[in-house]
């Protein structure tokens, strides 16, 4: 079952994908203040043109737009002042943007060799495999877009080092007879062009709103607390997932208030180590070594900001008078290792990595001595 605000209704787009809320509903109609339109392509491919003939456009309607060379079939994504406000945040040099135009809304005869350009997708990239394979090239063909007047095809390919790929043009323009245009992509763009579900339960992020693709590191797992574990962390295409860097800002600030060194406190029952930290609800976990009872106990970030000043001054202050609780025993199975990582100097390392490294050797053997067994009797 699906939340209230969600539906499966396919959208206009190629190919068809799980649509959200519907956010820009109530939106007022600004068409008349901008005449950029952004149109959206297959996946997430999205381009601005001008509508410099004034047609009434709504979202989700069929355009036939200008491209180099021959037109091409795309749906409306956004009009008016919104449209101009994308264009802002997505294009780093306006003015050298080439703009092309929008010739008509389309006719039902534009939509029908539209359909035929589609069809002819998913056949031709399973040929372009094989091409690629004959020639031994050390790359693969992700997906194929049709432009909506079927003359020509963009073969969108992921390869790691660069590719010769001038035989490749001629066979395929000789075995498609359209032109050929190739275009680099990497694994989450694949993934965004695909689509899928994701471990939420949801359409990828990738291939329903986002269009940038930022890179994702392990560090933005560990500073929000998560297990660095990488198949948790991975996304559909392999990498990372784009959503550990949605919250990390604010996790990032609330970081700022906690103290650089969360190493041990020292209490009036021994030293207590730190081991796990809520970084959002400002608590702050301790245990005691095995010798002075492996009891745990929490504090607020406020309790262990005090409990460092007393230890300053030499002071080792009872739990009790901060919290009012007796430190008690936790299942200790769940708790990892991944909080220590900010709070823990580099010397502490080198000597935990000491510690652990002991020689390797063989197991001496006691001098016992031989017994003489001889036949029995």
């Amino acid at each position: 079952m699906g939340c209230s605000g969600c539906n499966t209704n396919s959208d206009l787009d190629r190919p068809a994908m799980l649509t959200t809320y519907d956010w820009l509903n109530d939106i007022p109609d600004t068409t008349n203040e901008s005449n950029i339109v952004e149109i959206r392509f297959k996946g997430t491919r999205k381009e601005f043109f001008r509508n410099e003939d004034g047609i009434q456009l709504k979202r989700d309607e069929l355009v036939v737009v200008s491209c180099s060379p021959g037109h091409d079939v795309g749906a409306v994504s956004l009009t008016g002042k919104l449209a101009e406000l994308q264009f802002k945040r997505k294009v780093k040099k306006p003015e050298r943007y080439e703009w092309n135009k929008i010739y008509r809304k389309a006719t039902p005869s534009d939509v029908v060799k539209w359909e035929e350009a589609k069809a002819r997708e998913n056949k031709v990239m399973i040929r372009a495999r094989q091409i690629a394979g004959e020639l031994n090239l050390d790359m693969k063909v992700g997906d194929v877009e049709f432009r909506g007047d079927n003359n020509k095809a963009i073969f969108y390919y992921i390869a790691e080092d660069r590719v010769d790929f001038r035989d490749l043009i001629k066979l395929y323009a000789r075995e498609f007879a359209v032109k050929i245009e190739m275009k680099q992509i990497g694994v989450r763009q694949e993934a965004g062009r695909i689509g899928g579900i994701g471990s939420c339960g949801r359409a990828l992020c990738c291939s329903t709103w986002r269009t940038d693709f930022t890179s994702v590191t392990s560090d933005a797992a560990i500073k929000q607390g998560l297990s660095p574990n990488a198949e948790k962390m991975a996304g559909r295409c392999g990498k990372l997932k784009c959503c550990l860097t949605y919250e990390l800002d604010h996790y990032l600030e609330v970081l700022e208030e906690f103290p650089h060194e969360l190493l041990t406190i020292e209490t009036n029952k021994g030293f207590a180590r730190h081991f796990k930290t809520d970084i959002l609800q400002k608590k702050i976990w301790y245990m005691y070594d095995k010798s002075d009872g492996g009891t745990t106990f929490v504090l607020d970030l406020e309790d262990v900001k005090k409990f460092l000043n007393l230890n300053k001054r030499g002071q080792k202050p009872s739990v009790e008078s901060f919290n009012g609780e007796e430190p008690k025993k936790e299942n200790m199975m769940n708790v990892g290792e991944l909080d220590q990582k900010f709070f823990t100097k580099p010397s502490d390392d080198k000597k935990r990595n000491n510690r652990s490294r002991k020689p390797q050797g063989k197991r001496p053997q006691e001098n016992r001595p031989i017994e003489n067994r001889g036949p029995k009797v």
